[in-house]
């Protein structure tokens, strides 16, 4: 296990995390360009996990697995973390059965749960 499989969020962090419906993840390019874009989180226990709906093609999804260092921006907090793949079939279930819960009627649900996308499933770690 990496050392960020020890850290975990603080129990306000997680509440605010669980709370809110959209984030936006900083990443960098490698060289220095920095950008957020807006993208879904869940919450199952002490553990946070993001997903690409465009698969592992998007920019965002791109920089963060070239350099895990990110940013979480939740309301007025920013939130400094790294991300690791959490591809392993019971992330990839405790990820799917959170989006169901959080984004029941939400038009983009669906396409968050195919299979093919499984694969850019992430646990995000405070850094």
């Amino acid at each position: 296990m990496g050392y960020a499989a020890h850290m975990r969020f603080a129990p306000d962090e997680l509440a605010l995390l669980t709370e809110t419906e959209e984030i936006e993840i900083e990443t960098a390019r490698p060289g220095g360009d920095v950008h957020r874009t807006i993208i879904w989180v869940v919450v199952d226990g002490d553990d946070v996990f993001i997903r690409s709906v465009n698969g592992a093609e998007a920019r965002w999804y791109r920089e963060a697995t070239a350099d895990p260092s990110i940013t979480v921006h939740a309301g007025a907090r920013a939130l400094p973390a790294r991300v690791e793949p959490a591809t392993d079939p019971d992330s990839v279930r405790r990820t799917n059965e959170q989006l169901a819960r959080k984004y029941t009627n939400v038009p983009g649900l669906r396409p968050m749960l195919k299979p093919d996308i499984f694969d850019t499933t992430l646990r995000v770690s405070p850094a």
